[in-house]
């Protein structure tokens, strides 16, 4: 079964930086998909944050992370990255990584994705 498996959450202060990690098993990322990272944070709706398109590198990024998060691939290891940077209160939240084959108009809307991990949690303090 496809699993898609984040990692690097953690609690950090205002201004700090983390890089989160999206490992997919049984699912290759390197052929025609779309893989973002969302968030969410209790009685909230999940929020994308950011997407790229793994055959050719094509970004989007929510208004609320353009300057302070990138994202990357490694498509050898079947992984994607987030590295966020100037970090604050308000990026609190959990984490989410998903993907889905095929083209995208929305790539940063929930209903467009399949495949989902579980979370990571990101806290950061004032």
């Amino acid at each position: 079964a496809v699993q898609l498996v984040e990692s690097g959450g953690g609690s950090v202060e205002a201004g700090g930086s983390l890089r989160l990690t999206c490992v997919a098993y049984e699912y290759t990322y390197g052929t025609d998909t779309w893989v973002a990272w969302f968030r969410q944070v209790p009685g909230k709706e999940r929020e994308g944050v950011a997407a790229i398109w793994t055959n050719e590198g094509g970004l989007y990024f929510a208004d609320s992370v353009k300057g302070r998060v990138t994202i990357s691939q490694e498509n050898a290891k079947n992984t994607v990255y987030l590295q966020m940077e100037a970090l604050t209160p308000e990026d609190t939240g959990t984490y989410y990584c998903a993907a889905r084959r095929g083209g995208s108009r929305s790539p940063l809307k929930k209903s467009e994705y399949i495949y989902w991990g579980q979370g990571t949690q990101v806290t950061v303090s004032s």
